[in-house]
This record gives C-alpha cells, sequence and structure tokens, in this order.
C-alpha cells in the first residue's frame, strides 16, 4: 500500500512551493537546519573602516561602466570610503495608451495573474510543445508508454524537470537549432503508478537514474508560425545520465578528495545530478549547474557533510540500497564529485563531459560566463541556499576565435585555470535598514564591495586550507574568508550590453529569525518571501578586477506594497512578481525573469523588464505556467520564447492516480514536463 501522506512535511513551505515539491527538488531543505552557521559578518555590519586599506582602494576603484544609455563613473567619495556612486538614473516619463505601449522587446499586453492550468500568453501569441518527458530522441528509442517505462527505454528519450534551456545554431542546416535542457530531478510519486516511497523497486531507480542529466536534440521551426518540433534520432541528438561517464578536469582532479574505491584515479564520474541553471560560452559549449545534489545521499556523518546538507540517516530516494556510491558511510568521496559546473560541447556526439573543479563545488544553480577586453572568461556563479554566496572565476587564457580544432580544443581548457573568488559587499546606508524595506535616506539600496580571492591553480588564498580543500569545500572557503550571506543566490546574468551583471535572490523566509542574521542593505527584509535582484558592475573594459559597485534593481512583490521597488519605474505601471528565479536577456537589453514559487496567489511566470532608457524597471508578465509548475530556462530570441515547464501537477496529494494537472495533453494522460515555443502569430518579432 503506498504510504505518502506521513511522508510529507505538513509545516508551511518556502515561497509557494508544495511540500512535494520541496521534498522531490531538493530534499526540504528549507526545513533543514541552514548549512551555513558561520559567524560572517553581513552587509548591514560592513563599513568602510572594517575593511582593510588594500581593499578599500580596490573597491573605489571601480571605473566606467558603458551603458545603452551612457557612462556612469563608480567609484568611492573623496574620503576614500568603499561605496558607489549611482549608475544611470535617467527621469522615468509616462508611456503613451494603447496595448503596444512599453519598452522595445516589451510592447504586449501583459497576461494578468491567474491559476488557469494552462501556458497563458498574450493576446496575438501562438504557442507549441516543443518536447516531452518520455519523447524519444535517439535511434531505437521507442514511443513513451507510461504504463511500460523502462530505464533502457528512458535512456533514449527526452528527461524528466526540464529546467535550463540553451538554443543554439547549427551550421549547414537550414531552420534548424540546437536545444540542450538540463533534467533536473525526477518526482516518483508523479512518474510511477502505485509508487511506494518506503519501497522503490530497482527498475523504478534505473528509470529515474536515466531521466536525470542532460538531452540534446536537434529542432526544427515551421517558417511560417515560429513554432519548433524536436529532430528525432538526428547524429546530435544525446542523452546523460545519472550513470554517462563525466570527466574531473582542473587543479582538483585527481585529489585524494575526489578518489573512491571504484576510481582510484579520481576523475572518472559516473553522472550528473540535479542539473538546474547554466550558460552559453563564447566558444560554443554550454554550462551546467549541479545543484543540490545533496539528497541522493545518505548517512553523511562528517562536518563537511553537514556544511553541503548531507543528512546523517537514509536519503529519501533510497538509492543507497541499489549502489553503494550513494552511501556516504560506505563512500564518503562520493558526494565530493558532484556539486560542480558541468561543460559540453552540444557539437560533439561523442565529447566526454567535463567537471570544472577550479569553479569550485556548491549548490551550483547557474554559470554565466562573458569575456574581459583581452579575451579571458569571467564566470559568475550563485549557490543557492539560504545564507550562501555568490562567486565569480576569472580564467587566465585568453579564448582562440575561431572554429578550427586548435581553437575548439584550446577553449576546451580555458575553465581549468585562474582564480576563483568569493564576494564581499558593503552598505552605503546600513543605519537606514530596518528589515521592512524600506527605501533608505538616499533613495537606493547600493553599496560595493570586493572580491576576496579563494584559490589560483594549485595555490590556496585561505589560510588552513589547501588548494584541493577550497575547491571541494569551497563553502567553507567562502566562511573563513568572510564572505557576505546572501538569499538564495540563483541564476546571474551579465547583460551583453551594458556589461553589468543581474544576480536573481529568489527568497529567504529564515533572514531576520532568532538566531539568523537579520536584514542588510542587499537583504532588505526580514522574512523574505518574494527575493530581489541585485545589480553588479564592473569596469567593463576589465571585469577581472577584484572591486564592484552594486544596488538592488528589483524588490519583489505585490507592487501595491511599500517595500518593493521597480529601480524608480511608477509601480502603478508593472506587474506583481514573486520569487525570480532564472533570468535571461532579449535582443533589445530587457532582462526576462522566470519565477519559482510565487507568493501572491498566481502561478509562476516569466516576465520581461527594461535594465535601461527611460522605462528602466518597467515589469510586464509574458506568460504563466499550469497548476502546480514552474517556469525555467527562458531563452528569448527574435522571433520566439523557450520555457520548461517544470513538475506540472506536483501539488500536495496528487499522484499518477489522482493527477492535479491535466497538461499537456489533456485529461486521461499522463502530466509530463515540457518545452514550450511562444511567437507573435503575424510573424513579427517578440515585443515590438
Amino acid at each position: 500500500m503506498r504510504r505518502l501522506l506521513p511522508l510529507l512535511s505538513t509545516k508551511p513551505h518556502a515561497g509557494g512551493r508544495s511540500a512535494l515539491t520541496c521534498r522531490y527538488r531538493c530534499g526540504d531543505a528549507c526545513f533543514q537546519e541552514v548549512p551555513n552557521t558561520s559567524d560572517n559578518e553581513y552587509a548591514g555590519d560592513i563599513i568602510a573602516s572594517a575593511l582593510s586599506r588594500r581593499s578599500m582602494v580596490r573597491a573605489a576603484a571601480v571605473v566606467t561602466v558603458a551603458s545603452a544609455a551612457g557612462a556612469a563613473v563608480l567609484g568611492g567619495p573623496a574620503s576614500g570610503q568603499a561605496v558607489a556612486a549611482p549608475l544611470d538614473h535617467p527621469g522615468q516619463k509616462p508611456g503613451k495608451g494603447g496595448r503596444l505601449d512599453g519598452a522595445r522587446g516589451l510592447r504586449f499586453e501583459p497576461v494578468a495573474p491567474n491559476k488557469k492550468d494552462k501556458v497563458t500568453v498574450p493576446p496575438g501569441y501562438g504557442q507549441n510543445i516543443v518536447i516531452r518527458w518520455g519523447d524519444p530522441i535517439l535511434r531505437g528509442a521507442p514511443a513513451f508508454n507510461a504504463a511500460k517505462q523502462t530505464a533502457k527505454a528512458q535512456a533514449g528519450q527526452f528527461g524528466y524537470n526540464n529546467d535550463f534551456l540553451s538554443l543554439l545554431p547549427l551550421r549547414g542546416e537550414r531552420g534548424r537549432q540546437v536545444l540542450v535542457a538540463n533534467h533536473e530531478y525526477t518526482d516518483e510519486i508523479l512518474m510511477f503508478r502505485g509508487y511506494d516511497p518506503e519501497k522503490p523497486t530497482r527498475e523504478q531507480v534505473e528509470i529515474a537514474w536515466a531521466a536525470h542529466g542532460l538531452s540534446v536534440v536537434v529542432v526544427e521551426e515551421e517558417r511560417r508560425t515560429g513554432s519548433l518540433t524536436a529532430v528525432s534520432r538526428h547524429h546530435l541528438n544525446r542523452r546523460l545520465t545519472a550513470t554517462s561517464l563525466f570527466e574531473m578536469t582542473g587543479p582538483a582532479a585527481g585529489s585524494p578528495l575526489l578518489r573512491t574505491s571504484t576510481d582510484r584515479s579520481g576523475i572518472k564520474v559516473r553522472g550528473t545530478l540535479n542539473n538546474c541553471a547554466g550558460g552559453e560560452t563564447p566558444w560554443g559549449t554550454t554550462l551546467h549547474g549541479e545543484e543540490n545534489f545533496n539528497q541522493y545521499f545518505a548517512n553523511g556523518g562528517s562536518d563537511t557533510d553537514k556544511r553541503y546538507g548531507i543528512v546523517a540517516g537514509p536519503s529519501d530516494r533510497k538509492w543507497e540500497r541499489f549502489d553503494k556510491r550513494f552511501d556516504a558511510k560506505r563512500e564518503p568521496n562520493e558526494s565530493h564529485r558532484f556539486g560542480w559546473v558541468v561543460e559540453l560541447d552540444p557539437y560533439d556526439a561523442d565529447f566526454v563531459p567535463r567537471k570544472r573543479t577550479a569553479l569550485g563545488r556548491f549548490k551550483h544553480e547557474a554559470a554565466a560566463p562573458r569575456l574581459t577586453e583581452d579575451g579571458r572568461p569571467v564566470v559568475y556563479m550563485g549557490d543557492d541556499e539560504r545564507f550562501d554566496y555568490f562567486y565569480k572565476f576569472v580564467s587566465s587564457k585568453r579564448m582562440k576565435k575561431g572554429n578550427s580544432r586548435a581553437a575548439r580544443e584550446h577553449n576546451l581548457t580555458l575553465l581549468d585555470h585562474g582564480t576563483l573568488y568569493v564576494a564581499k559587499l558593503s552598505a552605503d546606508s546600513p543605519q537606514d535598514i530596518d528589515g521592512s524595506g524600506k527605501l533608505p535616506n538616499d533613495g537606493e539600496f547600493d553599496g560595493s564591495g570586493v572580491w576576496i580571492p579563494l584559490a589560483t591553480d594549485d595555490t590556496s588564498h585561505v589560510p588552513g586550507m589547501t588548494a584541493d580543500e577550497v575547491y571541494v569545500f569551497t563553502r567553507l572557503a567562502g566562511d573563513k574568508v568572510g564572505a557576505t550571506k546572501m538569499d538564495r543566490p540563483e541564476d546571474v546574468e551579465p547583460s551583453p550590453r551594458t556589461g553589468r551583471v543581474y544576480l536573481a535572490l529568489t527568497n529567504n523566509t529564515d533572514r531576520g529569525k532568532p538566531g539568523k542574521p537579520g536584514a542588510d542593505e542587499a537583504n532588505p527584509r526580514n522574512l523574505n518571501k518574494h527575493g530581489q535582484i541585485l545589480e553588479l558592475a564592473e569596469n567593463w573594459d576589465d571585469p577581472a578586477g577584484d572591486g564592484f559597485a552594486w544596488r538592488l534593481f528589483l524588490v519583489a512583490g505585490d507592487p501595491k506594497d511599500p517595500s518593493t521597488y521597480f529601480a524608480g519605474f511608477p509601480k502603478d505601471r508593472v506587474s506583481p512578481i514573486s520569487c525570480p528565479d532564472n533570468v535571461a536577456f532579449d535582443p533589445h537589453g530587457n532582462l526576462w525573469i522566470s519565477t519559482d514559487g510565487n507568493q501572491l496567489g498566481s502561478h509562476d511566470g516569466l516576465f520581461g523588464v527594461a535594465t535601461h532608457g527611460e522605462r528602466r524597471g518597467e515589469l510586464k508578465q509574458f506568460l504563466t505556467v499550469p497548476i502546480g509548475a514552474e517556469t525555467c530556462g527562458p531563452v528569448i530570441q527574435d522571433r520566439r520564447v523557450l520555457v520548461a515547464v517544470q513538475h506540472p501537477g506536483e501539488v500536495d496529494g496528487a499522484s499518477v492516480e489522482k493527477p492535479a494537472s491535466a497538461w499537456p495533453d489533456g485529461r486521461g494522460k499522463m502530466v509530463r514536463p515540457s518545452v514550450v515555443a511562444v511567437w507573435p502569430k503575424d510573424g513579427s518579432n517578440i515585443g515590438v
């Protein structure tokens, strides 16, 4: 008999998530003790006098940042205090009436908040399902059959719970592109009829292993509508799963901390787990962040296990019963081989994906690169945990242009050499922060910061830790150097127009609770339900520098709530938004935001917001997703938008026998996570 309800927490859950989502997505992370028990100062405590003279000089040295609206000088006042002058803030002008009012790229009628069991898009837009969980993509893979699932079939089919999406050009095949998708996690209760969480079968576990990982699938556009369809059995199509071969590279590869009884080399790894968001590199590869990997491991006991959230008892999925590598007591180093950024070459079907140790190990939501003026990659990364940190990596090698074999081989080494940093923020007006979200007297939540080096290649910059320890236990390194505790740093994206970096801080309902850090200027609300987006500016020509200016671009929530902020734009002209998660840019420089766990009584959705010009801060909702679903992986092109509709129907009490949603195929059909394309019906570009 299936036992479900006693295993699910009855406590209120973070954001608008169901207990089912919390359990299977992140192992009820919000109900575990906060892993970060360090006594690091938070931004409200850090004033210039507390920083070293060297750090102050670095922070004040941040200079001109180019932007579409003009140049803004960032630097400290004459006293040398490490704070930032305002970035550009042009006056806001009321827009003209009419349906197409808005910033360029955002001229559509906003979708109203709703609870419909469908993907709701603006008037004048069409949509189609690009690919569903279980659709065959490899030669020989069968069509999806909910009643006859097998691990072998799933290994050739599109995986479960699609998250990050990348859509890349495919030279020589007109109208076709390469779609790369992450498959974050499995929800066995919604996958298998009669599933017993206490007694999973080997076949169910092996299907789940095959449903994790990554998919590469070629897609073809229908020129008249903008719809996309998957091309099954293309030679570039791939499935990479929890048992596929991956390779550790970089300074920690081969470390004793990464060796196991089945891999004495510390280099060859089976699988990738909990791939959340990601990024695209200028040299044509994709990056994939391994996030809540801890939940798959059982019987953790070490201090490092606790810092990474590995439980002391059995895991929820019970995988340790079928493979000892998921038992931390029997294989204490296996979990060290997860929590990395994975690099994949989608254009090479034989490429062995690489886990880049130089980028550190933590709960990677994403990894977003840009180039310095001299061609070195700078990668920004968030650690999605309450009170954890924001990082960047600066390569010491320059990218080679072109598509020659030599250039590609060289560029595939760029993320193995360089310096890993963690962010420490200082506040401009700490005395004005009371936890309510009220703006400081200077009219902005802003300040400056420094990037603290953790390790460069084989050299550690953290006293008491070797370089291997810094890379494998990066959270502990951040603790030691006093990094700033943030409200769940998730996806991050540099603007291709201005170089400014936008970091989604999803929420943190623990902030300000007894014994927990209180509000600060970067995280200005206690019991933070709705989250915020931080805007960071470095020298456009030298993002490899170690000083920066920052301010909050958005403070999310109901615009009628006085604690919300939309970059100074009139709040009576924006859509409500809660729990920003994934972010992406469109061709016009607008930031698009998908949400996870909406706390405002509506389904999650996708939003566009202007980042520059007189409409900076103008935010509009573009779509909503079905019951129980989360909006993931947005891709914004000229003529279409792609979203990954993750965990539809994942609400408390739902199961295969009692589905909570009829999406995407109607009643009586299996609820299936899917990728959706949206386009203007008249053939025009998005929002123009």
